[in-house]
């Protein structure tokens, strides 16, 4: 599989070639699994399009998505939505750890930051924007920072990035907001 390939449309949302090129890097190696699990192994918080197989795929892309579209009334930098889409892209990209667990690990998106920095140095983008999407990264469950099953204390947003990211994640995971996609996880554009 070109995972790469998986997220074509989202990579030509970045315009800085660096930012893209880090970010086409680091989906390559994201875990197989990543590509054919749901969003939740529940369905209890996420839409039916993030169920099944290839569901993680597609709730990744709607939290890409919502940032495109709310591009328009946020105005960040052409960089900062570049390091976006890609906090957006990684958030869960080792939900279920590097190797994979059979649960998805509460603390994923610490995980996915040592994930990140373990890459770093073939990064083309600089320690402090490694830095920049790890905040968003780690932050991206909001309100949602503890767990019984856990003792971890995950970061809360604080910037308005991390916020950004927060809300476009938690966007993609609402029932009430319907996505359709194509039969190559692709959203439909009317």
């Amino acid at each position: 599989m070109n995972k790469q390939e998986v997220f074509n449309k989202e990579l030509s949302y970045i315009v800085n070639d660096d930012v893209r090129e880090s970010l086409s890097f680091m989906i390559d190696k994201i875990p197989d699994y990543f590509f054919t699990i749901p969003a939740a192994s529940t369905g209890k918080y996420h839409p039916a399009y993030a169920q099944g197989d290839g569901g993680l795929v597609r709730h990744t892309k709607a939290a890409i998505r919502m940032a495109y579209e709310l591009f328009g009334i946020y105005k960040f930098e052409a960089r900062k939505k570049d390091l976006i889409i890609m906090a957006l892209l990684l958030h869960d990209s080792v939900k279920k750890g590097e190797e994979e667990s059979k649960y998805t690990l509460f603390d994923h998106p610490l995980v996915a930051c040592e994930f990140i920095r373990k890459y770093q140095k073939n990064l083309k983008i600089s320690k402090d924007e490694v830095d920049f999407v790890c905040e968003c990264i780690s932050s991206h469950m909001g309100k949602f920072n503890t767990s019984e099953y856990s003792d971890v204390i995950l970061p809360i947003p604080k910037t308005p990035e991390q916020k950004f990211v927060h809300m476009c994640d938690y966007l993609a995971s609402r029932k009430v907001i319907k996505i359709e996609f194509d039969s190559n996880n692709n959203i439909v554009d009317e």
